[in-house]
């Protein structure tokens, strides 16, 4: 079992976390999948406050705040100090709850989190068929066209979307949609970045798990952060048949095009693709 890190205080890092995530290697992507890449990772926005992404030699990467307690954050009578859903746990008269550090005893108000209230933050569906992606490397607001049937087609019935009452469910056993309510992120965190390794190993689990080391200077991590671009039913995507001004599809790749899973991989139980 990993150490605890070495806090000498209660602060922020007991309730979030700024990571620099790698999206892709812009020598292997071309700009239209590197906006795939982008929009499909910065729609994950349930636990993680994006920044704007920025080129660092070949790699596109995004400064990211993820917005997952420290497993040793509890109130004073040993409750979790933070809920499922980001909020503090109640506290006396409106107050911050008082919350102490399980590992090293310390002990103070509720530090605050940066991240704003569900109603204040980025949307990505906008309403009238407009969304905020990612377009020749820029985010934008952009007016999406559903896409055309084809001339001379015959009437069909649509497809059945395989996800409608699968029974495949995320690491809190929320089920439905699982492959659009976690994902994992590729780190740029260097092994001299010891502190911020073991606060990350530190994460509730299973809002962030599995954390992993790929080499020298690159994590590995999953997160469970819902896509904001899931409709009202938490299943259907919002980006499904639109099309970009360039004509590609405005649905990611990552999407649908199913990964092949390694051998110690299984995917998430109940899934109707595996």
């Amino acid at each position: 079992m990993p150490k605890p890190p070495s806090c000498t205080s209660l602060g922020k890092h007991c309730r979030e976390l700024k990571l620099t995530v790698r999206v892709s290697n812009i020598d292997d992507e071309s700009q239209t999948l590197q906006d795939a890449s982008i929009t499909w990772m910065s729609g994950h926005a349930e636990r993680v406050t994006f920044g704007t992404a920025y080129i660092v030699e070949d790699e596109l990467r995004v400064d990211a705040t993820v917005h997952v307690p420290c497993k040793y954050l509890e109130t004073l009578d040993g409750n979790p100090a933070v809920l499922p859903n980001g909020e503090p746990a109640p506290g006396l008269n409106g107050k911050r709850p008082l919350v102490r550090c399980a590992a090293h005893r310390f002990r103070g108000p509720l530090p605050q989190s940066t991240q704003a209230p569900v109603e204040d933050r980025p949307r990505v569906q906008l309403g009238n068929g407009t969304f905020a992606v990612y377009y020749k490397g820029r985010r934008r607001n952009l007016k999406l066209r559903l896409k055309r049937a084809a001339k001379r087609s015959l009437p069909v019935v649509q497809s059945h979307n395989p996800c409608i009452g699968a029974p495949c469910r995320t690491g809190d056993n929320v089920k439905g949609a699982a492959c659009c309510r976690d994902f994992t992120l590729e780190l740029y965190l260097p092994e001299s970045y010891r502190w911020t390794e073991s606060l990350l190993r530190s994460r509730k689990s299973p809002y962030l798990c599995k954390v992993k080391r790929e080499d020298d200077d690159t994590a590995e991590c999953e997160v469970i952060s819902a896509c904001g671009f899931l409709e009202s039913d938490g299943i259907s995507c919002s980006l499904h048949n639109r099309i970009l001004p360039n004509g590609w599809r405005a649905k990611p790749s990552l999407c649908y095009e199913w990964p092949e899973l390694e051998k110690d991989e299984t995917g998430h139980p109940g899934c109707r693709l595996i």
